[in-house]
């Protein structure tokens, strides 16, 4: 049903009786016209809640997986359950996300193809439900026996990382969905001043409000804070019971307000359609111009299924799918807040704080520096005529993860300088049997979540909007979870440097990550910012 979209039409046909509003071609603007957000419907909202109420629930749920995997149940200063150690909690978190990032490529089939993406969405959100409750099962008192306590995980994260794959892939789409573009509108104010509705403007506002909301939730819910501390007071199945709650009530939600949700219907399999302009590009030496249908038909005499315009949108997805390849050392640098970052937290002084609530520093900062970005510093840099493309906001995230990385090794060696234990923080006779870390303030972390904040702001929320603005029309969720490959390759990355993920090598594991992050930024510029240019000419 369309029921947005008509109540969208209906909001605009009443701003008319006191703004003047003309449709126009793009080409008839008059470029020195300011740009404004146009109106975006209730229900993209009400989508960017389920997401958040999804994202309160991943983060709740797997925030305390290193602490459930890495300690033995009764540690003395660590809620613990299996007792893995370090390197082999790491191993398997990165092995999840890895999963989890495979996924959205058969669910962005199902959705784009059979299911569309609302029932999709829906169908991942149940399967979410199903994983959560095993969790909870399994975690609780009385299944002490480890092989019940580690099958129960397994199990839960086959499924969560199933599910997670189907709200990658869909929810972002299904959100800007809500959202249909309209020819472009020229309105006069009560002033006199006429202004531009400019759909690229309110499609990245979107984005970043959408990632704004879902970091908010986390804050204002609590969402990771409460989790830890009810770990470490009560016990797992209480933690991960809380943010199950909340998943419930985004389906819920999901379910309760299906009539009022613009849904596309899937559009039918284009795969095998895409797949030959592919390979006709390929016959032809790699152009995708030898798959234009008057050159099929000047060289082949040969009549094609597909016109110029779709061959153009594969052009797009092909420059989208390029930029996510500079995001796999981006995802593998991000991952380290997850899991190594925290373990990292739990080698100094918390003050009573656990060791893995300190990474929800990273949604703070998130909700912090988000909207001084997107309400301070882009609006300065358009008024001063500054073009801080996407390109360039996503180069610029990649330096900034790279300084991330570096001042966590620089934390690193401040831990292993610093006594009772130095470069072997926990085990040495003065720890006491692990109860007295090296005496560095946790805080000491603050930049680096600040900087981390930063970079995902500037890169990870322009990737997502990039490559839905670059995705053919019916290839959506297909596009958004291919973008999902680069972070699978990042865990993969994860795995493979594992072994440095124990002491006293984690300092170099991070000053790799900086140097490699550094030169990726570098590399990345030099052959990508070409697109800005081709991106203004598309404007």
């Amino acid at each position: 049903m369309t029921a947005p979209a008509d109540s969208t039409e209906k909001s605009e046909t009443s701003e008319t009786t006191t703004l003047q509003t003309v449709e126009v071609s793009t080409a008839d603007v008059d470029p020195d016209l300011p740009r404004v957000l146009a109106k975006v419907p209730g229900t993209v909202w009400v989508v960017a809640f389920i997401a958040a109420a999804e994202r309160f629930t991943y983060w709740g749920i797997t925030t305390p997986w290193q602490n459930y995997m890495q300690n033995p149940a009764g540690h003395q200063s660590l809620p613990g359950a299996l007792g893995l150690g370090e390197a082999k909690a790491s191993t398997i978190y990165n092995v999840f996300m890895f999963f989890s990032y495979l996924t959205p490529i058969p669910f962005a089939i199902i959705s784009d193809v059979y299911l569309g993406r609302y029932r999709t969405l829906r169908l991942s959100l149940i399967f979410y439900l199903i994983g959560c409750v095993i969790l909870i099962a399994t975690s609780v008192s009385s299944a002490t026996e480890y092989r019940v306590t580690f099958g129960g995980l397994i199990a839960a994260m086959v499924l969560i990382g199933l599910a997670v794959g189907g709200v990658r892939a869909t929810v972002t789409p299904l959100m800007m969905d809500q959202y249909a573009p309209t020819e472009v509108k020229v309105t006069t104010l009560p002033n006199g001043k006429q202004v531009v509705y400019d759909r690229g403007l309110t499609t990245q506002y979107i984005y970043n409000a959408q990632y704004w909301h879902i970091r908010l939730v986390n804050i204002a819910s609590l969402s990771a804070i409460p989790t830890t501390f009810i770990e470490k007071n009560v016990s797992f199945w209480a933690a991960y019971l809380l943010p199950s709650c909340f998943l419930a009530a985004g389906l819920a939600l999901l379910i309760i307000g299906q009539k009022r949700f613009r849904k596309l219907p899937p559009t039918g399999n284009i795969l095998p359609k895409a797949g030959s302009v592919l390979s006709c590009a390929i016959r032809g030496r790699f152009q995708l111009d030898a798959a234009m249908p008057s050159y099929q038909r000047e060289h082949f005499a040969k009549e094609v299924s597909w016109d110029e315009t779709f061959v153009n949108e594969i052009r797009r997805g092909l420059v989208a799918c390029r930029v996510i390849l500079g995001f796999i050392l981006f995802f593998t640098c991000l991952s380290q807040a997850s899991n190594n970052l925290i373990s990292q937290a739990g080698q100094m002084k918390t003050y009573g704080i656990p060791n893995d609530t300190i990474t929800a520093m990273n949604p703070i900062f998130c909700v912090i520096m988000g909207p001084v970005i997107q309400k301070g510093l882009y609006p300065l840099l358009n008024k001063n005529n500054v073009k801080f493309q996407s390109i360039t906001r996503m180069a610029t995230g990649f330096i900034m993860m790279s300084a991330s990385m570096a001042f966590a090794a620089g934390v690193q060696k401040i831990i292993y300088d610093t006594g009772p234990c130095y470069d072997r923080p926990l085990t040495c006779p003065g720890a006491e049997n692990g109860r007295i870390p090296n005496q560095v303030n946790v805080f000491l972390q603050t930049p680096t979540y600040i900087i981390l904040a930063v970079a995902e702001i500037f890169s990870f929320v322009t990737l997502s909007e990039y490559t839905y603005t670059k995705a053919p029309t019916d290839m959506k969720a297909m596009v958004q979870a291919l973008g999902q490959l680069g972070a699978a390759a990042g865990s993969a990355i994860g795995i493979a440097i594992t072994p440095l993920a124990h002491d006293p090598s984690l300092i170099w594991m991070y000053t790799g990550l900086a140097v490699a992050m550094f030169l990726v930024a570098v590399v990345f510029w030099i052959l990508f910012k070409k697109y800005n240019a081709i991106d203004r000419e598309d404007k």
